[in-house]
């Protein structure tokens, strides 16, 4: 048996060097806590604060009227004497990650502030709305010299200022907010609310420039980059509000509404940016559960409310009933046709209330979440359009009408939906291997597709337009293929998605499509000219997606030439192999994949009436057929005439290329 290593006291040393390094550092500029562990003697507590077990700093626990103080131990250096005659307060930084958890049966309260104050104590600080800081005798006095940024939680204070809870502020000697706005941030140039009460971790950062006396405080879930957009950008000039020394740390209290208050990283500094936080290493929030004890009079509404528990039920039950029935009768004709309908309340849960950290794709008109069903627990992918979006509406119903009645081994398959107000819901399979346009150029961890996987999964596609085109009740022109929507499961199949713009047309009859929808790159060029698409216009975009999963090259900005020209230059100069993707490191069938690029010069010929139909490309690719020979590739493709292409830089594309999932390594159940 080996005997153990014994422990030196070197390696000892190491041993505590690590923990402090991993836990926080600081000097006397600032200080990085990653949580508090270990870290209680840098910090002074006072009051009901408390560092836990967990390496939480907890200000506040749920008793009422509790105060909670807790500050960095060493002062600050805060008076700025070399930029000019006249000292100027210093610049500084700070970042930290809190949580407010409150009784789920009410609102909580009353919030907390960062604070930089000339002393660790506020002698007759109060509870409640003073926040543990002031009271009504010194609320505003210039000789308090405190700045404070606070996360007020609770309405009204002297009925004056503060009128809003769920807000943050900046407060100058008092309580009275110098500027506050509600809690929200800013997210691809929209503003998102956010609630201080939710209960999940937010992160805060507040940055001070002493030279332009200008302060930012920027908010966002924990997790989420700093939005480049601040929440408040005030002027402010704290040059006779600072002392030479301060102290930073959060003052915290509750009042007859009682809440926790948590800090899980904070860092802070005087000469830049504050350190970033290790967010995914900080510890969380513990669940609070509500005391179950009942006052004796509680008890005796309780008995009292038995008498018309058997109204209210009856009451109840009519109510749904009602609404049931007014919703059946509010369904228009294309709903009642279409496949299972979902509950919105099963959805949301399985999306965890349409949780941002549940998205696994976000696309022109909405994102994709993945959910869990809270009956059967499978797997699914629910689209949700974009609210009040007359072209969301379009392609919900568009998707419904089509892909609903469809079923084939290489279309996704809709589960069902749900339309409830401006919500529009649709439920996919959940397919684990993303869209093709990820593993080809963004595979992240994945290994790079074989040429038997691409061959196989072209395969397939060509299937799956063989019954849109030719053998089902309809027929069904899908107008947007491309990379982005081909989805992969877990065999390697491929799957058709996305077809909020197709169009079907009873057999023997012309489509009477007249806009130009698509994605550049992948429009045949008749639609510049007539509008129509038609089966034969999908054969030209399953053509370019040939050449992409051969070549691994996108259909335009690719390099000097359009992707298609430098194929067919290679075919005509014999040297077609030499598009073949590097990455594949020569390792395919030299037939197959002269066949791929060949077929797909053929499938993209400008003229749509030479093109052949998905069952003709079925059989070559099966080799059931040979290609016809070709002897002039030339009048294959030789670019689009020039008006040709002025034409189409100036219509309409619905589907935009910047509409591919954002999200490339996760995966995805349908969409754009």
């Amino acid at each position: 048996m080996a005997l153990p290593t014994p422990v030196t006291p070197l390696f000892f040393c190491l041993i505590i060097l690590s923990v402090i390094v991993q836990s926080g550092a600081a000097d006397s500029n600032g200080f990085l806590f990653n949580g508090f562990y270990g870290r209680g003697s840098d910090l002074t507590l006072q009051q009901v604060s408390i560092v836990k077990p967990s390496g939480i700093l907890r200000l506040t626990n749920r008793s009422k009227n509790a105060i909670g103080h807790a500050f960095y131990d060493k002062p600050i250096k805060m008076v700025d004497r070399t930029s000019s005659s006249y000292p100027n307060a210093s610049s500084f930084s700070t970042s930290f990650v809190f949580a407010i958890i409150s009784p789920k049966s009410d609102d909580g309260g009353y919030g907390f502030a960062f604070t930089l104050s000339p002393s660790k104590d506020f002698p007759g600080g109060e509870a409640g709305h003073f926040l543990g800081m002031f009271n009504s005798k010194n609320n505003g006095n210039e000789s308090n010299h405190i700045v404070a940024v606070e996360f007020d939680t609770v309405n009204g204070f002297n009925n004056v200022a503060d009128s809003r809870g769920n807000h943050v502020g900046l407060n100058i000697n008092g309580m009275n907010s110098k500027h506050k706005e509600m809690l929200s941030y800013y997210y691809e140039g929209e503003k998102e609310e956010m609630h201080l009460e939710a209960g999940y971790p937010i992160q805060a950062w507040i940055d001070y420039d002493g030279a332009s006396q200008m302060i930012n405080v920027t908010v966002a879930p924990m997790g989420k980059e700093k939005p480049s957009v601040p929440l408040m950008h005030v002027p402010i000039n704290l040059n006779s509000i600072v002392k030479e020394l301060m102290y930073v740390g959060f003052s915290a209290a509750t009042g007859e509404k009682s809440s926790s208050h948590y800090i899980m990283g904070w860092s802070f500094s005087t000469t830049g940016l504050a350190p970033d936080l290790n967010t995914s290493h900080l510890p969380l929030p513990p669940e609070e559960k509500e005391s179950s004890s009942l006052h004796p009079a509680i008890i005796g509404l309780i008995v009292a409310l038995c008498c018309v528990t058997v109204i209210l039920i009856v009451i109840l039950l009519s109510l749904t009933v009602y609404r049931r029935m007014e919703q059946f009768e509010s369904l228009e004709e294309w709903e009642l046709e279409c496949p299972h309908r979902f509950r919105y309340r099963d959805l949301y849960r399985a999306t965890k209330g349409f949780k941002d950290s549940e998205i696994i794709g976000v696309g022109g008109f909405g994102a994709v979440y993945k959910a869990v069903m809270p009956t059967t627990g499978n797997e699914v992918a629910v689209k949700r359009i974009t609210r009040n979006s007359i072209q969301g509406i379009r392609e919900f119903a568009a998707e419904i009408e089509s892909l609903g009645r469809l079923r084939h081994k290489n279309l996704v398959n809709l589960q069902g939906w749900c339309k409830r107000k401006n919500d529009l819901l649709l439920v996919y399979d959940y397919v684990p291997n993303g869209s093709l346009d990820c593993l080809l150029y963004n595979p992240g961890g994945h290994m790079v597709l074989s040429w038997d996987e691409r061959f196989k999964i072209i395969r397939g596609i060509a299937s799956g337009l063989l019954y849109l085109h030719e053998e089902w009740e309809q027929v069904v022109i899908h107008r947007d293929i491309k990379p982005s929507n081909v989805l992969i499961d877990s065999e390697m199949n491929g799957r058709l998605g996305d077809f909020g713009l197709a169009r079907l047309y009873d057999r023997g009859t012309l489509s009477h499509t007249t806009s130009v929808v698509g994605t550049i790159g992948y429009i045949a060029p008749e639609l510049s000219r007539t509008g129509k698409a038609s089966t034969s216009s999908d054969v030209f975009a399953y053509g370019v997606l040939l050449l992409e999963v051969a070549t691994g090259k996108r259909p335009v900005n690719t390099g000097p030439c359009m992707l298609m020209d430098w194929v067919l230059e290679c075919q005509q100069t014999d040297r077609i192999l030499d598009v073949v993707d590097p990455k594949l490191n020569e390792r395919f069938v030299v037939e197959e994949m002269e066949l791929v690029l060949r077929l797909g010069l053929l499938c993209s010929h400008q003229k749509p009436e030479d093109r052949p139909t998905m069952r003709q490309v079925t059989r070559y690719l099966d080799g059931e057929d040979q290609l016809p020979a070709i002897n002039d590739w030339s009048s294959i493709y030789n670019g689009l005439p020039s008006e040709l292409s002025s034409r189409l830089s100036q219509v309409s594309i619905t589907s935009n290329q910047s509409h591919v999932f954002s999200v490339c390594s996760n995966s995805i159940g349908a969409g754009r």
